[in-house]
């Protein structure tokens, strides 16, 4: 019960008000430490709970009366504002008791509307780190106040190329009395070195091994032969399996858009995610698929964070995410909050080495499908590594050596060519080449100049 943390008894309503029971390991672990001001490195699987982990201790600590704001308390960075748009509503819903106000500032909405928000100086500030900045450049968000700073999914900031970004917001916050770190995934060595700059003495919490990860979720793996076959197997799964809601993540807009297209045609209603689509376009999408309007949505990376969508349960990789984190993230919008999911990449002869790192990665082997009436040329590589991946086709160099012997190649024998003159070494530099004798005895030859026309 959620009344076994140390919260206050408004935070304690809201959670009664949204029947929230039993609180997940992630909230366990992290919510206490959080509210005795610890500073936290936590990795938890997407769809964990960890929104409320960091949220109910941020609020339990800015609570209070009404007060008279006169700078940013707490300031919570995110990659996407899909991720943002979701945090603001979670923030809300927990604060609806309290006098507490919260903003949002992300791209692709109107900058001087913002900065009208920017001068109400909200309690909290939810954003995304290349929005902050723009506002930070212009002078209309100070930060020099904010005790507390929450990075969520601070692995795809840095996966995104916020790195830079993240650190300058890092230092504006210089006052801040503690720092939150979340992330889906270890992050490498990259997120290694942000926790170590910008975490004072943290306690870190690791919730779930990869290997752990979206247990609930079957992982099948079905051969490919070319684009158009993929096309064609995208469409008998989303005719044939037993889903409510789908989602088909590709590498590019450009795909994206191609298959968004055949499926349409097709009569199938979907809608398409990415980059380009503005955010109108792009609330519109989610918003109808989690409605049940549209049981698709194709989408590129962009959609992989951020994205919850209740009863999303199939996830088909028409192309395979290029990382191990990146597929933990993808696989992540299905089997949330211990519901079963399918996860469901298909595989083509250049997706096989990226698919078999992804196994290593997660420490597991994803089960092999084959589809009836729709079965490929191809099947996967014909030798393999030790380590799962294609075995090269170069020819041994003994090989190589017999068939230019079948050949008659003899690869000591020099090129056939003109004879040229050599100059010996007692001649002299000015001395021209066709009166040198070469060191057979012989002179060299002569061009004969063409006869005049």
């Amino acid at each position: 019960m959620f009344d076994q943390f140390a919260l206050h008894e408004r935070l304690l309503k809201a959670v009664a008000e949204l029947k929230f029971v039993e609180p997940t390991p992630v909230q366990v672990a992290a919510i206490p430490p959080a509210i005795e001001g610890r500073d936290l490195r936590v990795t938890a699987q997407t769809g964990s709970g960890k929104t409320a982990a960091f949220v109910l201790p941020m609020l339990n600590r800015l609570i209070g009366d009404a007060v008279v704001r006169t700078d940013v308390r707490a300031l919570i960075l995110l990659p996407t504002r899909e991720l943002a748009q979701q945090t603001l509503k979670e923030v809300e819903r927990f604060s609806q008791f309290t006098f507490i106000k919260s903003a949002m500032i992300t791209g692709g909405e109107d900058f001087k509307v913002q900065a009208a928000i920017l001068r109400k100086v909200p309690d909290i500030l939810i954003g995304t780190p290349g929005r902050m900045i723009e506002h930070l450049n212009a002078g209309t968000l100070i930060l020099k106040d904010v005790e507390l700073l929450i990075l969520d999914e601070a692995d795809r900031m840095l996966d995104m190329g916020f790195a830079e970004d993240v650190q300058r917001l890092v230092g504006e916050c210089a006052k801040r009395q503690q720092t939150l770190l979340f992330s889906a995934t270890s992050g490498g060595a990259a997120l290694r070195e942000m926790a170590a700059s910008v975490l004072r003495d943290p306690l870190h919490l690791q919730l779930n091994r990869v290997s752990e990860l979206n247990e609930g979720t079957r992982q099948q793996i079905i051969t490919a032969e070319s684009t158009e076959h993929k096309e064609k197997l995208v469409h008998w799964l989303l005719a044939n399996e037993t889903y409510k809601k789908a989602v088909i993540f590709t590498n590019t807009r450009v795909q994206a858009d191609r298959l968004y297209g055949r499926l349409v045609a097709e009569g199938v209603k979907a809608f398409v995610l990415h980059g380009d689509k503005d955010q109108k376009d792009r609330k519109l999408a989610i918003d109808r698929v989690k409605e049940g309007g549209v049981k698709v949505l194709v989408a590129t990376d962009v959609a992989a964070r951020g994205l919850d969508i209740e009863g999303l349960d199939l996830v088909i990789n028409f192309d395979m995410p290029r990382s191990g984190d990146e597929y933990v993230h993808r696989i992540g919008r299905t089997g949330r909050a211990g519901a079963e999911g399918l996860a469901i990449s298909l595989i083509c002869h250049n997706d096989w080495n990226l698919m078999s790192s992804v196994e290593r990665y997660l420490k597991q082997r994803f089960e092999r499908r084959v589809i009836k009436g729709l079965k490929g040329s191809y099947g996967g590589p014909k030798n393999l590594k030790a380590s799962g991946k294609a075995a090269g086709t170069k020819k041994k160099k003994d090989d190589k050596k017999k068939d230019d012997k079948k050949k008659g190649v003899d690869k000591k024998a020099k090129p056939a060519g003109k004879p040229t003159a050599k100059r010996p070494k007692n001649a002299k530099r000015d001395e021209p080449a066709s009166q040198i004798v070469s060191q057979d005895g012989l002179a060299p030859l002569r061009r004969k100049k063409p006869a005049a026309e």
